[in-house]
């Protein structure tokens, strides 16, 4: 038992901060389900920003979520003031006696010493100094061997305080919600596509050294459309945008492109009724994982020790390149990565027929 410990149940609020990407956000969401699976009685909030707050919105666990918007350093001096102090004024006001900051971003050490938690934990921020050091009362290691999941390393946060997860309290939940779950019902219903009736494909990423080739994607859509029908998806950035399209104009059997038409939520539900997703590694992969649907996870440069598919049924297809994983933006840093742009289509192939040979 830690001497240090923190006494959930003496805790009436507490505050999660996860300023990141989507992925990580949603990685994090386990940290809000094992609070409220040992406190029930504790109101859980959350901090992120502005454009991952999809990530956790409906969290059954979640008792308000606040954001910091993206692009407020370009608001001007003034009216980033204004937004600034309503925040910090929305967080006073709920009265915080936990903080957990899961990342080194800075902001994270301001807030701990001006909302004045009697508990705060963070990770270890070598060359921070001691202003970092001293804002909080609990600090924890990072994990940077390259052999620990984020989920996990998210939930050390957790550890370091006492708090020891239970193998069933560690899922990563995303709620789509009633509206994003009616439009998706409604789009397949008009393709005449059932629960389970066809694959997920999203082949992109915002980071193109992520990305497999145009013409083994339209090789794959080819083979799998033997036998289930394929959603193409992708976000509305120009870049996705532009390799589905090469990538359907490469196909001979079109599958069904909802590339740029969907929000977030709408993806999710998507996902979770798809018999099976393929994808590299990214944020919609996640998504299907949270959903519960088996994944084909295509991984490069990043690490699948770290971010493959969390606790569902899934396969991943790596080459067996020794640099890898790297963490490089492609070889070089010429934004294409070797190792993955020359995995085999029959490798891939092999990965989905393997998933798709078992029960869902």
């Amino acid at each position: 038992m830690l001497k240090d410990a923190v006494p959930l149940k003496e805790i009436a609020r507490a505050l999660v901060i996860m300023l990141r990407h989507h992925g990580d956000v949603l990685l994090a969401s386990p940290v809000l389900g094992v609070l409220q699976s040992h406190a029930p009685k504790m109101e859980v909030d959350a901090l992120v920003y502005d454009d991952t707050a999809p990530m956790l919105e409906g969290h059954p666990a979640l008792a308000q979520l606040h954001v910091v918007g993206r692009h407020w350093k370009k608001a001007g001096f003034l009216s980033r003031l204004v937004l600034e102090k309503k925040l910090h004024g929305d967080l006073r006001a709920r009265r915080y006696d936990l903080l957990i900051h899961l990342t080194e971003q800075p902001r994270g050490a301001w807030l701990a010493r001006s909302l004045g938690a009697r508990a705060s934990v963070a990770p270890v921020a070598p060359g921070r100094g001691q202003f970092w050091a001293r804002s909080f009362t609990h600090l924890y290691p990072l994990a940077r061997n390259g052999r620990r999941h984020k989920v996990e390393a998210n939930l050390d946060a957790l550890r370091r305080i006492g708090v020891q997860p239970g193998m069933d309290e560690r899922r990563v939940r995303f709620v789509p919600g009633a509206a994003a779950e009616a439009r998706i019902a409604a789009l397949l219903a008009a393709e005449g596509l059932a629960k389970h009736s066809y694959i997920h494909i999203h082949p992109a990423s915002r980071w193109s050294f992520k990305c497999w080739t145009p013409e083994r994607n339209a090789q794959l859509i080819d083979r799998l459309s033997a036998s289930h029908r394929v959603v193409l998806t992708a976000a509305s950035d120009a870049d996705e945008m532009a390799l589905v399209e090469e990538i359907v104009a490469k196909t001979t059997t079109k599958p069904l492109v909802l590339a740029g038409q969907l929000q977030i939520k709408e993806l999710g539900a998507l996902a979770g009724r798809a018999r099976l997703f393929v994808g590299v590694d990214s944020m919609p992969m996640h998504l299907a994982a949270a959903m519960g649907t088996p994944v084909v996870a295509l991984f490069g440069p990043s690490g699948e020790n770290e971010w493959r598919p969390w606790q569902v049924n899934h396969r991943v297809v790596a080459s067996s390149h020794p640099c890898r994983p790297c963490g490089n933006d492609g070889c070089g840093g010429g934004k294409v990565s070797e190792c993955l742009t020359t995995l085999a289509v029959d490798d891939v192939d092999a990965a989905v027929q393997d998933l798709l040979s078992r029960e869902r």
